[in-house]
């Protein structure tokens, strides 16, 4: 923003001006850690049962268990780490860690996800013998130790922990659809549902990882939120009473939840500083429920643009 024009600079915040605008709960942070340790014990069990049960279904629950894993770890970091006081440097906080934390979590998932097939295709065409009761009893655990984590994690007042909850619920649904296929295996020897099972479970989790690694990339890109029409934005501000032109309008987020907008109003001389005021509430009122943590507004007067060479 151009400096010269300081007097009419805002620089609005709906969380105060805190180097970390995010909300801590400290509860949050508590749950979180409890169901990241229930969740990476049980699946360091479910490895070591995938192995002696035979099982590619529950090899690619362990998969998605240990990316949830990762994924809690991280979260229940972030948490804490959101809670300290970030250096001058980082001027918006330490909340793009949560980014950082999904790029490693997909790559990771993605690897695994290879892995797991490369163990599944084979046993398409060559079914092997599993572990029915070994399976089942497996199951059974998984439905336990995610339900008890996503029942911790309720009512969670982050969106770290409210995610945390649906992951764990679909574990519990991953593992009722492995405790079928056990009961299944108890009557029948079709040990080929293990690996089709196996097969839709990874593909099912290959698609959800590559869908949340594109709004990774868009927010790193900085893109806008998404189902927020850019030109209509612009517009409205512009239809503002005595605000001549819009440009320079920024919209992107922090993390997914939080956003940032800076905008340049072009307003005609005669305009005053108590005309000024009422453009700008007007302005934040346009702006309401978009979830933004800080809002720059900078009045100009037509060709004082400091940034009239830019094109960004």
């Amino acid at each position: 923003m151009g400096h010269e024009h300081n007097h009419f600079h805002e620089h609005g915040s709906e969380h105060g001006h805190s180097h970390h605008p995010f909300h801590h709960h400290h509860g949050d942070s508590a749950n979180l850690r409890t169901a990241f340790f229930l969740n990476l014990g049980f699946t360091v069990i479910e490895i070591i049962g995938a192995y002696l049960t035979n099982s590619v279904a529950i090899l690619s629950d362990a998969l998605h268990d240990l990316g949830d894993s990762i994924a809690l770890g991280m979260a229940w970091a972030l948490e804490k780490h959101a809670a300290k006081e970030a250096p001058a440097r980082y001027s918006y906080g330490y909340g793009r860690l949560s980014l950082l934390a999904a790029f490693i979590n997909a790559v990771v998932l993605i690897a695994g996800g290879l892995f797991v097939l490369s163990e599944v295709v084979p046993r398409l065409l060559n079914p092997e013998a599993a572990n029915a009761p070994g399976m089942i009893l497996l199951a059974l655990g998984g439905i336990a130790v995610n339900g008890a984590a996503a029942w911790r994690l309720q009512g969670g007042g982050t969106m770290n922990a409210k995610v945390a909850m649906w992951h764990m619920l679909e574990d519990v649904l991953g593992w009722v659809a492995v405790l079928i296929v056990g009961i299944t295996l108890l009557f029948v020897d079709l040990f080929i549902l293990d690996s089709i099972l196996s097969l839709l479970i990874t593909l099912y989790i290959l698609y959800n990882v590559l869908g949340h690694l594109r709004k990774t990339a868009e927010l790193f890109l900085q893109a806008a939120p998404e189902g927020v029409d850019m030109s209509q934005l612009a517009q409205r501000l512009c239809n503002i009473n005595q605000v001549e032109d819009c440009h320079h309008t920024h919209l992107w987020s922090l993390d997914g939840n939080h956003h940032v907008l800076s905008t340049h109003l072009v307003v005609n001389q005669s305009v005053d500083q108590d005309q000024i005021r009422a453009i700008k509430q007007r302005a934040r009122e346009e702006l309401e429920g978009m979830h933004l943590t800080h809002i720059t507004i900078e009045i100009e007067y037509p060709g004082d643009c400091s940034m009239a060479e830019a094109h960004i």
